[in-house]
């Protein structure tokens, strides 16, 4: 093998593009699937993508134990699959899934923005927060990682409104289904600033006690996205 401007020996890999971090020795798990996770919402690491722990332990300088738990949080947060006899891959959304994850996504935030007008005054500043804490992630070119994880923030604030904790907790789980699909439409359609301007609406109907207006439109907008999802993945919507 040829040493690589690293130190580390080249492997010929997709993963020679991963970035050779320092890693402290308490925290080398943590940081060894920041930089996965990193990488495949980055679109480095392409759905399907083998994650071979030789390669991966050599690209990042770390033992092949560490990969391998590394790996098995990543399949945890559905990033990663693991199959018998063929080791770890990056997932690949699954179209039926999504398509039955976007209807749960959608019954669960419709019941949290329609009980607007019962919230606490909490759970109403969490939305504001959540569209605040979005617009400042866009606005300072964050990553593809941070967009994605702010975006869901401001839906799972609208389940949030319920009020209940455990729909909340049923509106994550749907979200990180759905983490590494819509991570792949937001990096094709680069349009963060306008997804920023479609979230600002629906607070701004549900702040002007529009709660009908602000159902149909989050109805409309979770529609597109689903849609969007599917249209990535290659097929149409109705399929």
């Amino acid at each position: 093998m040829t040493p690589d401007t690293s130190g580390h020996a080249s492997t010929g890999t997709p993963f020679d593009s991963l970035v050779t971090v320092g890693l402290e020795q308490t925290s080398t798990v943590d940081r060894v699937v920041e930089e996965l996770r990193r990488a495949v919402f980055e679109g480095e690491l392409e759905s399907g993508t083998p994650l071979r722990e030789v390669a991966l332990a050599e690209s990042l300088g770390v033992s092949r134990p560490t990969v391998r738990e590394a790996l098995t949080l990543l399949v945890s947060e559905g990033l990663a699959i693991r199959e018998p006899h063929r080791g770890v891959a990056v997932a690949t959304p699954d179209p039926e899934s999504i398509g039955d994850v976007s209807r749960a996504r959608c019954v669960l935030e419709l019941a949290g923005v329609r009980g607007w007008r019962e919230a606490t005054d909490a759970d109403k500043k969490a939305v504001r927060t959540a569209l605040e804490e979005y617009a400042a992630a866009v606005a300072g070119s964050a990553s593809y990682e941070e967009l994605n994880r702010r975006h869901l923030a401001i839906h799972l604030a609208f389940v949030g409104l319920t009020g209940s904790p455990r729909l909340v907790a049923m509106g994550a789980s749907a979200h990180a289904e759905l983490r590494l699909a819509l991570a792949q439409v937001e990096r094709a359609r680069r349009n963060a600033s306008d997804q920023v301007a479609a979230h600002q609406l629906l607070v701004d109907l549900l702040e002007a006690d529009k709660v009908d207006q602000a159902a149909a439109e989050l109805r409309r907008h979770l529609a597109d996205g689903e849609a969007a999802i599917l249209e990535r993945l290659g097929l149409h919507p109705d399929q």
